[in-house]
């Protein structure tokens, strides 16, 4: 498969410690995928880079306006999410919501969106418009497991301006143990990696202009 003429960046960002989990092996598809055409990626745990929940600003901010708190998360948030298209979230399901990594990550970036950072707006606009993924592994099969976190990141792309593009879901418990998977996880996520930028998106409202097809003859 050809190459994409101008590179385009993903970040895969993986919620788990466990570096030959589920989720790390639903990660590593997402990224083969779009390795095979040309995709820049790059895979993160954030575990390499956050050590603290977000504090109150008003207190612990520096003078300068950069966050106190000693550890790599500023380096994740503008080398790799803000510099990224695209970016595609993967975790396991924990009590039916994303994990504390991930919700950790998304509740840091207000130290940086916040008007109290002076480059504030610059940062939301670089928040904005990209494409987003969200990848899930979980032991239970029941459909409803994931709805809430779908419903969570659906709301933040919908906030962003950007557009979400690709839900997988994977079965599993013992390590790894998604391979197996009857549903095949393994290759829609290397399939939704391959499509990333390339798969249509389309969020109508009453008033959207639209033609009478989705696909072109």
């Amino acid at each position: 498969m050809d190459s994409i003429t101008n590179t385009q960046k993903m970040l895969v960002l993986v919620g788990s410690p466990r570096r030959k989990g589920n989720s790390a092996t639903l990660a590593k598809a997402v990224q083969r995928g779009a390795e095979e055409v040309g995709t820049q990626v790059s895979l993160r745990f954030i575990d390499d880079y956050i050590s603290s929940f977000l504090r109150d600003c008003r207190t612990c901010r520096l003078s300068d306006g950069e966050c106190s708190i000693k550890d790599n998360f500023r380096t994740l948030f503008f080398d790799d999410f803000l510099a990224a298209d695209g970016v595609v979230i993967c975790s396991p399901v924990y009590w039916y919501g994303l994990s504390a990594q991930i919700k950790s990550f998304f509740d840091r970036t207000f130290c940086y969106y916040a008007a109290s950072y002076p480059n504030s707006d610059q940062v939301l606009k670089t928040m904005s418009s990209k494409r987003t993924g969200l990848v899930l592994a979980s032991e239970e099969t029941y459909p409803g497991a994931s709805l809430g976190i779908i419903h969570q990141l659906q709301e933040f792309s919908r906030y962003t301006h950007s557009e979400f593009v690709g839900v997988v879901h994977g079965i599993g418990n013992s390590r790894g143990e998604v391979s197996v998977d009857p549903g095949s996880p393994v290759l829609l996520a290397e399939q939704l990696g391959r499509e990333f930028f390339s798969r249509k998106y389309s969020d109508y409202r009453l008033d959207t202009e639209r033609s009478k097809k989705v696909w072109p003859t």
